[in-house]
């Protein structure tokens, strides 16, 4: 093989692992031209400056989580929009669904939704404010609680 078609046949390799990465950022089968331009809307509402705690720190590598605590914490504090099972709500989405697995919305996305609140997607329930009161520990606890789950349901 020559130089040259090495290049190429690398270029061309680098190529489609960029596609496979979009498109795994695209949008999920269950949204809709309608929730398309709601999102959008509702992205223009939004403050441009995200509301951030001064205290919120994502907990250190080694930071041991309870699973207890978890729960306690996601029923005191999201369960009114994600419903108490994490299975979503008239307010909000479920959590416990395939859209909310770790490749395609990580931890980092779910302590980024707990301090910033979100811009709305996937779901047609309009934007997530920050959660007040919820330090990155108490996210940690919520997100291995909610990741238990997920496994527990066949999620990943």
């Amino acid at each position: 093989m020559t130089p040259l078609s090495k290049k190429i046949l690398g270029m061309a390799i680098l190529s489609l692992i960029s596609l496979g990465l979009l498109a795994a950022c695209g949008e999920s089968p269950e949204a809709t031209a309608q929730e398309r331009a709601t999102e959008t809307t509702s992205a223009e509402s939004m403050p441009q400056t995200p509301v951030r705690s001064s205290d919120f720190r994502i907990p250190p590598q080694g930071f041991v989580t309870d699973l207890q605590r978890g729960q306690q914490l996601f029923v005191a504090n999201c369960a009114q929009c994600h419903g108490t099972d994490a299975r979503g709500s008239d307010k909000g989405p479920p959590l416990i669904h395939r859209i909310y697995e770790p490749s395609h919305h990580s931890d980092l996305a779910f302590y980024f939704a707990v301090s910033r609140g979100t811009h709305q997607h996937h779901w047609n329930f309009g934007n997530m404010p920050p959660v007040p009161g919820v330090n990155g520990e108490d996210a940690a606890h919520i997100i291995a609680w909610v990741r238990q789950q997920q496994r527990a349901a066949g999620i990943h």
